[in-house]
């Protein structure tokens, strides 16, 4: 397979990175877990694991053909990439309905990427996949927050406390009634003698949910409303 050039190394990995980008922008803007910079960095692990992979490894190959020693540094790089997986794994957490630890996870497999790269050479393509995941990681801070507060719904946990003397029911009515709000999961609970309904709720774009469930909180059956 012939070696290609450093300009064309970059333009792979960069693609990689804005096509990854934009599948993520749409995850990101329908708010799912996995986002606009999780899938910029799995797709920048990908993008230079392959090419480490590809051309990374010539030299020992060559050497390898032209002797009767078994170089297999190949299977060093696919044991890397599982187990780095399974390592990722363990940040992912659930907490409730919302899932913590995908970027973290995604961005210590791009680091192992990384890591096999300047093992085996690939300086150029390690460096360059190094600053677009800190510039996904970082620069893109900013830019997500403004994406997600112009154009995606807000997500929040509300939990209600029922004043004593009503029941869970009416507090579940009132909250269907809100306008401007999408229920996405809702669960009822009594703790400490008191009715606690939680409810994974989002916003229409533009739109605090805070604002918008203020009246709820005045009324006598909510004891308490907090969301976070």
């Amino acid at each position: 397979m012939p070696q290609p050039s450093d300009l064309e190394i970059v333009g792979r990995i960069l693609l990689a990175m804005v096509l990854g980008g934009l599948i993520g922008m749409e995850r990101e803007l329908n708010d799912h877990p996995a986002g606009l910079r999780t899938h910029m960095s799995v797709a920048l692990g990908a993008a230079l694991f392959t090419i480490a992979g590809s051309y990374g490894f010539d030299s020992f190959v060559d050497d390898r053909n032209s002797t009767n020693v078994n170089i297999g540094v190949e299977r060093v790089a696919s044991n890397i990439v599982t187990g780095v997986g399974f390592l990722g794994g363990g940040a992912i957490l659930k907490y409730g309905a919302t899932v913590k630890g995908l970027t973290t996870a995604a961005s210590l497999w791009v680091t192992a990427a990384i890591g096999l790269g300047a093992a085996v050479g690939s300086y150029l393509a390690t460096t360059v996949t190094t600053v677009a995941l800190l510039v996904a990681l970082v620069g893109l801070r900013a830019p997500r927050r403004w994406l997600v507060t112009r154009y995606a719904r807000g997500r929040d946990t509300v939990v209600i406390r029922v004043a004593q003397g009503y029941e869970a029911s009416r507090v579940v009515t009132a909250i269907n009634e809100v306008a401007d709000i999408t229920i996405r999961s809702l669960s009822v609970r009594e703790r400490e003698g008191a009715w606690i309904v939680t409810a994974d709720v989002s916003s229409h774009s533009g739109q605090e949910l805070e604002a918008l469930l203020a009246p709820l909180a005045d009324r006598d059956e909510v004891d308490s409303l907090d969301v976070s």
